[in-house]
């Protein structure tokens, strides 16, 4: 296999590059029987918001394979292989029915899970409807998203509610966005801290806020769900201590796109986006899931969940919407991950010391592989009907002014372990009384800290 070399050793030197070696099929292809696919389908995967599946079927991709997705008269969602079984008619021209779906050429009438219901040209007494089954998988219905299960029917896990999807006055904005590019380069984004500092603020003008500019300090850190990453930026007298969420394979977390850091203090202020990224094949992909609005979230004052929906979502740069020329002048995470190839070549990369969180997150993944062909069980966390389960993201903004005494990095680096390893270690009967408990060691925490700094 043909490998560019690390470094070309002399100026105007792209001759002597060598030919782009092939891309990491091991976690990027996501076809059946692929390695990474077989891993993604053991988990409960977002297709589509609730608003595209009304009356009419739905037409849709994922894993490289065509499907359809409907809602019965009875209003039961359901997902089958596209073509009729019968002559292979696509079935997004069929009628939505009591009991399925019908085929407009023949009229076959498929169930949600793949019995043939009737075949009304056959003769009278024919049996062909009783030996044969059409490929279905599971659908469910939640707050706005409808999700199928693409694995073996026999490890079908449930449905994982986490604490951030009950949180206390939060309000759920379904949305999705299509990304023509591999899922891992758009997913490990989410592990790139360093990117915000200059995509989203330096490079031509502040996405969000001043703050973002600030180079953080950084960490990551694993969790039971999978990993998180830790920044920890000082904003004059305020210290703010973010962490995205990656819960494995491909759900992840992320903080307040809105927050400054100065306008309002907060302890372990809970998710702005949980957000799947879907593959559709292995150069397309989907990022799914839900625009968190809740007081906490939005400082700033300015995001929109009415600017949120089908291909929509309220902050710049999601799309390729925009005019090539402001797109080129204002580039943003569409472009930035698009543009990396439709996948990106691992090794063509040079990696530094800020790119710890994408290499974990990299490792990580292939662990779960490696977990799932040797017949150990993935990780998935236990599911319990009396409570959510417990997730890390968060953005804590604190006031502590610089100590004279004391290096401000080493203090912001403390800060920072400190911070997570109470959010990671606290655990409680309810997720109201956990969050509630985060917030009261983070208090004492910090009055603490200031008081020695005082003395």
């Amino acid at each position: 296999m043909a490998t560019r070399k690390q470094f070309l050793t002399e100026p105007y030197g792209g001759y002597h590059a060598e030919p782009t070696p092939p891309e990491t099929a091991d976690l990027t292809h996501v076809e059946k029987g692929s390695r990474a696919g077989e891993l993604l389908r053991r988990y409960w995967q977002p297709v589509c918001l609730s608003e595209e599946v009304e009356k009419l079927p739905k037409r849709e991709r994922i894993f490289g394979e065509d499907i359809v997705v409907f809602r019965t008269t009875d209003d039961e969602v359901a997902i089958l292989d596209i073509h009729c079984p019968h002559r292979g008619t696509s079935l997004e021209f069929g009628m939505c029915e009591k009991t399925g779906l019908r085929c407009c050429y023949h009229g076959w009438l498929i169930g949600p899970d793949g019995t043939i219901l009737e075949t009304p040209g056959d003769p009278p007494g024919s049996k062909l409807k009783d030996r044969l089954k059409h490929a279905a998988y599971p659908a469910m219905e939640y707050k706005g998203l409808i999700f199928g299960y693409f694995g073996p029917p026999e490890e079908k896990p449930e449905f994982p509610v986490y604490d951030t999807y009950e949180y206390p006055g939060d309000s759920l904005r379904p949305y999705s966005l299509h990304y023509p590019c591999n899922w891992l380069q758009v997913h490990e984004n989410v592990m790139d801290p360093a990117h915000a500092v200059f995509l989203h603020t330096r490079i031509s003008y502040s996405h969000f806020a001043d703050a973002w500019g600030e180079l953080p300090i950084m960490d990551f850190v694993d969790t039971p769900a999978g990993m998180i990453y830790v920044t920890t930026r000082r904003w004059n007298d305020n210290v703010w201590i973010r962490s995205n969420d990656i819960l494995l394979p491909n759900l992840a977390q992320v903080g307040h796109i809105w927050e400054d850091g100065q306008k309002e203090l907060k302890e372990f202020a809970r998710a702005g986006i949980t957000r799947w990224t879907s593959p559709v094949d292995n150069q397309n992909c989907k990022i799914i899931g839900w625009r968190h609005f809740h007081p906490e979230v939005n400082p700033l004052g300015i995001g929109d969940p009415d600017m949120c929906g089908v291909e929509a979502v309220d902050f710049v740069g999601q799309d390729g919407k925009r005019s090539y020329e402001d797109r080129q002048n204002v580039p943003g995470d569409f472009d930035a991950q698009v543009s990396q190839r439709p996948i990106a070549v691992h090794a063509l990369e040079h990696l530094t010391q800020s790119d710890k969180g994408v290499v974990m997150l990299r490792r990580m993944i292939g662990r779960e592989i490696k977990k799932l062909e040797s017949g150990e069980p993935v990780l998935r966390l236990p599911f319990s009907t009396d409570r959510p389960i417990d997730s890390y993201c968060h953005d804590t903004v604190l006031h502590i002014p610089e100590d004279p005494t004391r290096d401000d990095d080493e203090l912001l680096e403390q800060l920072g372990k400190d911070i997570t390893r109470i959010i990671v270690d606290t655990q409680a009967e309810t997720a109201e009384a956990r969050m509630a408990t985060v917030r009261s060691k983070i208090k004492n925490y910090v009055s603490e800290l200031n008081k020695s700094a005082a003395e």
